[in-house]
C-alpha cells in the first residue's frame, strides 16, 4: 500500500478506535459497594472521565422530586451561556408559578425578578415557584419547557429519563435514574457561572416592597463536607430522599447519586461515605496531552527537512486506584516514512495507552511541524547531492 493511502487508512482507523469506548470503560471499578449502602438505588462517578467507581441498582427507574431541577437548572444555563438570555433580564411571574407548592422562593404573582435572582432561588432553596417562573420566561409554557428537557435527555443519551414537568414535583411517568443523574449532573461543570450559586449557604431574597425571604441550601453538605460545592437534593412522599452531591479534590470530581433513601439525613450519610471512599481510594492521572512530544520522528522525503517530529494528537485522563500509576505506560506506532508536503496535524500512527499492559486508550500520533516542499534551490542541491551519490 502506497503511504498516503496508508495514511488515510490510518486516520479512519483511529477515528473509529477513538468513537469507541473502551470496554473497560463501561464497567465499574468495583463489582459491588464497598462500603454499606441502604439506600436502594446508588452511583459514585468521576466526572471528567464518566469511570462509574461502584453502583447499586443505577439503572431502576425512579422519582427523583427535586433532583429533577439539574436538567432545569442546565437548560438555563447554557441559554446564559449561549446568550439567549441575560441574568439581569426581567420576568414577570405568572399566577401558576407563584401558586406552585412545595419548596418555594414565594414570588409574588405579577412581579418582576431577574433571571439571576430567580436562578439563584432554584439552585440555593430549589424553589419550585421560581423553576416554572424561568421554564415559562424560556419557552413561553412549562409544557414547551418540559418538551425541551425531555429532547435535551436524548441529546445527552439519558435514556431511562422522561420528564413531565420541571420541578419533579410527583406526576405520572415523570422518572429517571442514579446513572442518568449522575451523567446529567457533570454537565453542570462546563458552566462555571453555576458554582456561583450553588456554594452559597444562605442568603436574603428581596422581594419588591421590601420583603424578604431567607434561603438555606437544601444541601447540607455544601456547609459539612469540604470540597463539596453542589447539585441537588429532593424529597416527596413517592421518591422518598435523594441528592446528587459533588465534591472536588486534588483536581478530581467525584459525583455521589444516592436515591430513595428512608431517612433525610441517610442520604447525606451515605452520600459523604461514597465521596470520602472515592478520594481515599482513587485518583486521576493524565499519562499524555495534546501536543506532547514523542521524542520520535518520522523520515520525509523530497521535504525541506529529511524528518518530522512527531507529538501526541490527543490527551487521556485513567481513573486509577491509588498505588496503580506506574503500571501505566505509552507505546508509540509509527508509519515508515511520508513524502513532502507534511502538514502539522497529519496523522503519522498512533499513541496507545495501556495500563498493567492492557490498551485502555488510542490515540492519534501526528506531525508536530510542517515539513513544505524545498524552494527551487533546495530542489536543485537535493538533485545533486543525490547525482553525486549515484555516482560514487
Amino acid at each position: 500500500m502506497k503511504i498516503k493511502g496508508a495514511l488515510l487508512a490510518l486516520a479512519l482507523a483511529l477515528m473509529l478506535t477513538l468513537g469507541v469506548a473502551h470496554p473497560a470503560a463501561a464497567e465499574p471499578m468495583e463489582a459491588e459497594p464497598p462500603i454499606t449502602i441502604t439506600s436502594p438505588s446508588v452511583i459514585l462517578t468521576e466526572a471528567s472521565t464518566g469511570r462509574v467507581i461502584f453502583e447499586k441498582n443505577a439503572d431502576e427507574r425512579r422519582p427523583v422530586a427535586s433532583v429533577t431541577k439539574v436538567m432545569t437548572i442546565l437548560l438555563t444555563l447554557e441559554a446564559l451561556d449561549d446568550g439567549r438570555i441575560d441574568a439581569s433580564d426581567s420576568v414577570l411571574v405568572s399566577e401558576r408559578a407563584a401558586s406552585m407548592g412545595g419548596s418555594q422562593a414565594f414570588l409574588d404573582a405579577n412581579r418582576s425578578y431577574t433571571v439571576g435572582e430567580l436562578l439563584s432561588s432554584v439552585i440555593i432553596a430549589s424553589a419550585n415557584d421560581s423553576a416554572v417562573a424561568l421554564a415559562e420566561h424560556l419557552c413561553g409554557a412549562e409544557e414547551a419547557f418540559v418538551r425541551r428537557m425531555n429532547e435535551r435527555a436524548q441529546e445527552l443519551g439519558l435514556t431511562n429519563t422522561h420528564y413531565v414537568n420541571c420541578t419533579g414535583l410527583p406526576a405520572e411517568g415523570h422518572y429517571t435514574t442514579a446513572r442518568d443523574v449522575a451523567a446529567l449532573s457533570a454537565h453542570l461543570d462546563e458552566h462555571p457561572r453555576y458554582y456561583t450559586y450553588s456554594t452559597v449557604w444562605m442568603k436574603d431574597f428581596k422581594h419588591q416592597g421590601g420583603r424578604v425571604t431567607g434561603l438555606t441550601n437544601t444541601n447540607r453538605l455544601i456547609r459539612f463536607y469540604p470540597g463539596c460545592d453542589g447539585y441537588k437534593t429532593g424529597s416527596t412522599n413517592e421518591a422518598r430522599y435523594c441528592i446528587a452531591a459533588t465534591a472536588k479534590k486534588n483536581g478530581m470530581r467525584l459525583i455521589a447519586v444516592v436515591l430513595g433513601s428512608g431517612a433525610s439525613q441517610t442520604r447525606f450519610d451515605e452520600a459523604r461515605a461514597m465521596l470520602e471512599y472515592g478520594f481515599a481510594n482513587y485518583t486521576l492521572l493524565t499519562p499524555v496531552q495534546a501536543g506532547d512530544s514523542m521524542g520520535m520522528t518520522v523520515p520525509v522525503r523530497l521535504g525541506s527537512r529529511s524528518e518530522v517530529n512527531v507529538i501526541s494528537g490527543g490527551g487521556v485522563r485513567l481513573l486509577l486506584r491509588r498505588g496503580e500509576e506506574s503500571k501505566t505506560s505509552l507505546e508509540v506506532a509509527l508509519v515508515e516514512g511520508v513524502r513532502a508536503p507534511v502538514q502539522r496535524g497529519d496523522v503519522l500512527g498512533e499513541v496507545r495507552v495501556r495500563q498493567a499492559g492492557e490498551v485502555v486508550a488510542t490515540l492519534p500520533a501526528v506531525a508536530g511541524e510542517d515539513v513544505p516542499l524545498p524552494g527551487f534551490v533546495g530542489s536543485l542541491l537535493r538533485i545533486r547531492d543525490r547525482f553525486l551519490l549515484i555516482s560514487e
